[in-house]
C-alpha cells in the first residue's frame, strides 16, 4: 500500500513538474512573442520622421489650394488656413524640427558627414519658422479682405512650399537613410523609443494619427481630399 502511495506521489508530482514547465515555456512564448510584436510595431527614427514629412507634404498642397483660391478670387474661409499654418507651427517646427536639430544634425556634424546639408536644413528650418509667423499672422478675414495683406500671405505660402518641396525631398533621400550608418544599432533603436515618447507626451497616445485626422478634416473642408480628382482625365 505504501508503495503504491509512493509510486502516486511520484506521478503527481511527475505532472506537476511537466505542467509547470509546459506552463514556464508557454509564458515565456507568450513573452516572447509580444516582444517581437512590439518590436514589429515600432517606428524608426528615419520612418518615423519620413511619415511627419508626409503630413508637411499635405499642408503644402493645402497651401497651394489656398493660393489658387486667392489668385483666382475664389471664396477661402481663413480657418482652414490657420489650422494648417498652426499644425506647421505646432507639429512641424516645435516637434518634427526640434527633433531632426536635436538628434540627427548634431550626430551628422560629430560624424562629420553631410555637414554642408545640415547647414542649409538648419537655414531653412529658421526661415520656415519666419514665414510661419507671417501666415498665421494673416489668416484672418480681415487681412483676407486687404489687397495688400492677401499678396504678403500668397508671397510667405509660395516661399514656404518653394523651399520645403526640396528640404524634405533632401531629408528623404539623403540625410534620413544615412543616419542609420552614423549611430550604434542601440542607439538607433533607443532613439526611435524617445521619439515615440516624446510625440505621445506632446500629441497624445498615437498622436501622429491624430494629426493626419485633422488634416484630413481641413482636406475636406477645402474639398481637396478625394484622391481622384486629382487623376488626369485621359
Amino acid at each position: 500500500m505504501k508503495t503504491n502511495d509512493q509510486s502516486s506521489r511520484r506521478r503527481f508530482l511527475k505532472a506537476g513538474g511537466i505542467f509547470i514547465a509546459a506552463s514556464g515555456i508557454s509564458a515565456a512564448a507568450n513573452l516572447f512573442g509580444k516582444e517581437e510584436e512590439k518590436k514589429e510595431n515600432e517606428v524608426s527614427p528615419p520612418e518615423d520622421l519620413m511619415r511627419e514629412h508626409g503630413v508637411l507634404k499635405r499642408i503644402l498642397l493645402i497651401y497651394g489650394e489656398a493660393i489658387r483660391r486667392i489668385d483666382s478670387k475664389e471664396d477661402l474661409p481663413p480657418e482652414p488656413l490657420a489650422d494648417s499654418a498652426k499644425i506647421i507651427r505646432d507639429f512641424i517646427e516645435d516637434y518634427h524640427e526640434k527633433l531632426e536639430e536635436n538628434f540627427l544634425f548634431p550626430r551628422f556634424k560629430e560624424a562629420n558627414k553631410l555637414v554642408d546639408l545640415v547647414d542649409v536644413l538648419l537655414q531653412q528650418h529658421q526661415a520656415g519658422r519666419r514665414l510661419t509667423d507671417i501666415t498665421m499672422h494673416l489668416a484672418t478675414n480681415q487681412a483676407l479682405k486687404n489687397a495688400d495683406d492677401r499678396r504678403k500671405l500668397v508671397d510667405s505660402m509660395r516661399q514656404f512650399i518653394r523651399m520645403y518641396n526640396p528640404h524634405e525631398a533632401r531629408e528623404d533621400t539623403i540625410l534620413c537613410p544615412a543616419f542609420r550608418g552614423i549611430v550604434s544599432a542601440h542607439e538607433f533603436d533607443s532613439l526611435g523609443e524617445d521619439f515615440e515618447k516624446k510625440e505621445d507626451e506632446l500629441f497624445g497616445e498615437d498622436g501622429f494619427f491624430k494629426v493626419v485626422d485633422r488634416v484630413a478634416e481641413i482636406e475636406k473642408r477645402l474639398g481637396i481630399y478625394d484622391l481622384a480628382q486629382f487623376t488626369p482625365k485621359t
